[in-house]
Parts: C-alpha cells; sequence; structure tokens
C-alpha cells in the first residue's frame, strides 16, 4: 500500500527484558500492510539485551527510534511516559506490548475504520489470546456502535469488548489531551480509559482477528487473581462512570446486584481464610468507591454460605471451595444471559 495521503499513526511499544519476544513484535509493524506509520520503543532499563534487538531493526528503518529511561518507571507510569512521545503529527496511536504481535493488516483494517467514521475515537477488533479467539459478542456488521450505547451494554450486560491495549487503536488527539492517558492507580486502567473516552466518541470494530495477545505468568497476574483486583476495579468503574450512561434507576440495580456478588465472592473468601493485606486491599476498594464497607453484610453472606452448607454439606463446601477469583469476579453475573468473554487476566495484563 502506498504511504501517499495516509494520516500517521504512532505505533509505541513500552519494552522491559523481552528480549526472547521483542523481534516478533517488531517484526509484525513493520510487515504492516499499511506504511505511514512511526515506531517509538521504550526501553524500561532491561538488563536482558531488549534494546539490541531493538537497536538492529531502527537502523534498517528510520521509521522507528528508540527512547531510554534513565530510572525504572512502573508499568503504568512507562505506558504514560510512553504515550507522551507520540508525534504531535499522528492522527492515531496503537500500543504494542512487546511480547504481543500484530497481524499485517491491523493498521489497514483499523484506520479504515476510523477514517470512514470521524465520531470515532476508539476501533477494536476480535484477538488471539493464546489460541483462542476473544473479545466476541458484537453482532456483525457493528462497525460503528455508538460509545454510549457499548457502554451501556457493558455495566447491563456484562458485554466487554475492548480487549487489551494491543488490540485498541486511539484516535491521538484523545491520547495527546491527557497527561496521563491511563490511571496509575488501577490495574484495570486499559478498560477504565475505554469508559472514559466512549462518553464524548464512538467505538469503531473491526470483524477480523487483527492481534495476539501472549499468555503467561506473570507476578502482576498472578497477584490479580490472588487479589481479585477485576472485582474492586468493576466496583470503581460502575461508581466512577456508570451514571453516565445509566438511568438512576438502572444504576442502583446495577450498584445492588455488584455488591451482592462481590460480597458474595468476601464471604467465601472469608471461610477460606485470607491474609490482612487481602482485606485490606478490598476495604481500600470500597472506600475509593466512595461505597461503605459493611461487616453486618458480610457476616449475614457468611451465615447464609454456612446455612446453605448445613442443607447441603457436601455441594455447598464444594461450591465454596471452587470460587475462585476468576469465576466471581464479574460485574453482572447474574444481571443476564450475555457473560464477558474475555478473562479477568487479561485486562490485567501489565508491562513495564
Amino acid at each position: 500500500m502506498n504511504s501517499q495521503g495516509q494520516p500517521l499513526v504512532s505505533v509505541v511499544t513500552p519494552m522491559y527484558n523481552e528480549a526472547e519476544h521483542l523481534a516478533e513484535c517488531i517484526e509484525s509493524v513493520v510487515g504492516q500492510t499499511y506504511e505511514n506509520w512511526e515506531y517509538i520503543i521504550v526501553d524500561n532499563c532491561s538488563t536482558d539485551g531488549s534494546v539490541e534487538v531493538a537497536r538492529r531493526y531502527a537502523d534498517r528503518d528510520r521509521r522507528i527510534r528508540i527512547s531510554h529511561n534513565t530510572q525504572l518507571l512502573k508499568a503504568l507510569v512507562n505506558h504514560n511516559a510512553a504515550l507522551r512521545q507520540i508525534s504531535l503529527a499522528s492522527k492515531y496511536c496503537k500500543m504494542v506490548f512487546a511480547d504481543d504481535w500484530v497481524f499485517p493488516e491491523c493498521l489497514e483494517q483499523m484506520v479504515a475504520v476510523a477514517e470512514a467514521h470521524p465520531s470515532v475515537g476508539v476501533v477494536g477488533a476480535y484477538g488471539l489470546e493464546g489460541p483462542q479467539v476473544v473479545w466476541t459478542g458484537l453482532p456483525y456488521p457493528s462497525t460503528v456502535v455508538s460509545g454510549h450505547d457499548i457502554c451501556r451494554r457493558l455495566f447491563l450486560d456484562g458485554l466487554y469488548v475492548f480487549g487489551t491495549a494491543t488490540s485498541l487503536l486511539y484516535r491521538a488527539d484523545l491520547v495527546r489531551s491527557h497527561k496521563s492517558f491511563y490511571n496509575e492507580a488501577n490495574i484495570h486502567a486499559d478498560m477504565e480509559t475505554c469508559i472514559a473516552l466512549l462518553n464524548t466518541c464512538d467505538f469503531g470494530f473491526v470483524h477480523q482477528v487483527l492481534t495476539f495477545t501472549r499468555v503467561r505468568e506473570q507476578s502482576r497476574i498472578s497477584m490479580s487473581r490472588n487479589m481479585n483486583t477485576l472485582a474492586a476495579s468493576n466496583l470503581h468503574h460502575l461508581a466512577a462512570y456508570a451514571r453516565l450512561f445509566l438511568s438512576q434507576e438502572e444504576f442502583e440495580e446495577c450498584l445492588r446486584r455488584t455488591l451482592a456478588d462481590y460480597y458474595r465472592y468476601l464471604a467465601a473468601c472469608l471461610l477460606r481464610g485470607r491474609t490482612k493485606s487481602f482485606w485490606d486491599y478490598h476495604r481500600g476498594a470500597f472506600r475509593d468507591a466512595g461505597v461503605a464497607f459493611s461487616r453486618a453484610r458480610l457476616a449475614r453472606e457468611v451465615l447464609a454460605a454456612l446455612f446453605n452448607a448445613g442443607l447441603n454439606p457436601k455441594a455447598s463446601i464444594q461450591r465454596l471451595l471452587r470460587v475462585t477469583p476468576d469465576q466471581s469476579v464479574a460485574l453482572h453475573t447474574e444481571m443476564t444471559p450475555a457473560q464477558p468473554v474475555s478473562a479477568p487476566e487479561s485486562r490485567a495484563k501489565q508491562h513495564r
């Protein structure tokens, strides 16, 4: 494809010790059918040879430039620092994590949707997470969906189509308008960013698999599972943003069901035994969301669980023992048959 007349796309890869996968990531950007891009690789003080890998490509393609942090930054702080380096001339911006990659037509297809629909500020697509296709849910051919409507479906139906940062294209002026594009206090900041942006713009979607997200055990993912950070983030998102998209009656019903799920999960955790740091984290999540944490309600849920166990001890105990963060964090588990299809840990994926 000829780059003449194409809007500039800034592709950003924050990296920290990703020498094993970085070449595959870079090759996927260099191999795009869309040609008018700049590629900013931000090294967060890597020590494993990642810089040498990146430099080999930068020496061969002037569209690639490498930036170096002078000190090691936390993951989301580094992501924001990397996004602040995009060109003032770029019209679109795309994050590609260093151990992920994108299919050859990714930029071409995403930019085409955004160019055809100026109201679109965020573009998503189907993606591979390991061997599985994920983030399905929009009926074909829903190329453009009102930002208001897609967020209503998120809160009311649990429909999650945003994927991870790698699977999204943003309008660059939206990125530049925020000093900190991601909320550095929220491990699920990519989800929060989409919700916040879609209050004022529309969501575009390409019905093709365009990105690949690598699945691997990492300390932050393990922490997310162990602490159930998604449940805390869901409560935060509901309290901070849901009123922008829902009526007061809808909001109150969502909050009621969300808290019911949350307390049931916490009751199971109390019966199984958790550390002080676990309870400090979740009490803090309630506080940050402006919702009072009720010990009395937690006690009632524990008693209900014990009562159910007494009625059917074997089944109830097995059910309690099966409760894991992945199974219990869904924001609206009982609201509708429709459920988010992306695994919670995929949204928690954080890279330095």
